[in-house]
């Protein structure tokens, strides 16, 4: 049996997770039906993975393309790095930077279409220029306009856990109980975005791996995973290249693909159905892989 990067055998990856398909506008992600992968694109000059590299529209749209045929179920387009100490940017900038690969690949690609905003202002332009979801790093926290304005697109919408801002959240966070601190934070910011007409099926839930977490935070928050299910959502989790692989490692940012690999195998093991990632091809790999020893485990 073949099939490509993107599509691999429905008996080998089906993990039978039993939720429904995450509503995305025109193209739902079957969730349930193997680990899918959101391919990252800053269009940034200072993201701490890859800023600048993809600033110019053409390069990203190129880029975007080469993650698809990687294998890549959904594209993550992100105008304002959120690394750790990061300084906000206007609405104006953000658009600036966002808007012409969006209205290339929301006519090109045959899969959802993500921006990574926390303004509601650029969730609306996007999509009003047909982008499919809402990865809001702040999980509603920044813009109180954010849930309806999702809720009236009819789009998807990722909720993440921060504490504090980009700019101040790697300061010193502290919790007496990261897991169960974390969970209660996304349940009341799920009933907030149903209570404002999002969609129940169209919402996914994101730990917030880095996000004003410490390492021993982060590493938690993976191994325990599997205690969020409770939330009944699609589980997104983006740990690719983050500064507590480079602790742990003693590693720069460029030499980080194990120690990613390492995470995302965990992620999905213990139950994430989304891994959003840079370095695509490997690790949708990786995810197959899981994908199939999860499967072998269930029988």
């Amino acid at each position: 049996m073949s099939s490509s990067p993107g599509h691999p055998p429905e008996a080998v990856t089906a993990s039978g997770t039993g939720l429904p398909p995450l509503r995305c506008r025109r193209f739902p992600l079957d969730v349930a039906a193997r680990t899918q992968i959101m391919g990252v694109l800053n269009v940034t000059p200072d993201s701490f993975s890859d800023g600048g590299r993809y600033l110019d529209p053409g390069r990203a749209v190129e880029h975007a393309h080469r993650m698809v045929e990687e294998g890549a179920d959904l594209i993550d387009v992100g105008g304002e790095s959120t690394r750790p100490g990061a300084q906000p940017i206007s609405v104006e900038e953000e658009l600036r930077r966002v808007l012409p690969p969006v209205r290339r690949l929301a006519g090109e690609l045959r899969v959802p279409l993500s921006v990574d905003t926390y303004k509601a202002e650029v969730a609306a332009a996007v999509l009003a220029e047909g982008c499919d979801l809402i990865n809001d790093i702040s999980g509603l926290g920044f813009d109180s306009r954010m849930a309806s304005v999702v809720a009236e697109a009819g789009a998807g919408l990722v909720l993440t856990h921060i504490r504090g801002t980009p700019r101040t959240m790697h300061e010193d966070p502290r919790y007496t109980d990261v897991i169960g601190e974390v969970r209660e934070v996304l349940r009341e910011r799920i009933r907030l975005a149903e209570a404002h007409g999002v969609h129940p099926e169209a919402i996914a839930v994101d730990p917030g791996i880095g996000f004003g977490k410490r390492v021993e935070h982060n590493l938690l928050l993976l191994e325990r995973l599997s205690e969020l299910k409770i939330l009944g959502k699609p589980m997104l989790v983006g740990p690719s290249r983050k500064s507590f692989i480079g602790t742990v490692l003693g590693l720069p940012v460029e030499d980080r693909v194990e120690g990613t690999a390492a995470a995302v195998a965990v992620a999905i093991w213990q139950g994430a159905q989304i891994v959003r990632v840079h370095d695509v091809r490997v690790m949708v790999r990786v995810a197959r892989m899981t994908d199939a020893m999860r499967r072998a485990s269930a029988v």
